[in-house]
């Protein structure tokens, strides 16, 4: 994924908020972290298709959890 850097800066943002005793930004941050992988994998799903290459979308939507059922 091309837009990866979101996902670190997110990370460090969270390891910062547990560090200092902010348990709820920390928990935050941690859903937004999952929600930008799953729009970004989503983002990128489309943009192959797109492309011609549909196939290839379906494992970065698995990493993300996308189209998994319960």
């Amino acid at each position: 994924m091309k837009n990866d850097w979101i996902l670190d800066v997110l990370a460090d943002l969270k390891s910062f908020a547990q560090t200092n005793g902010l348990p709820a930004l920390a928990d935050q941050l941690r859903s937004t972290a999952d929600l930008a992988a799953i729009e970004i994998a989503s983002a990128e799903a489309k943009a192959e298709v797109r492309n011609g290459d549909e196939y290839a979308t379906r494992p970065h939507l698995e990493q993300a959890g996308v189209g998994k059922r319960a």
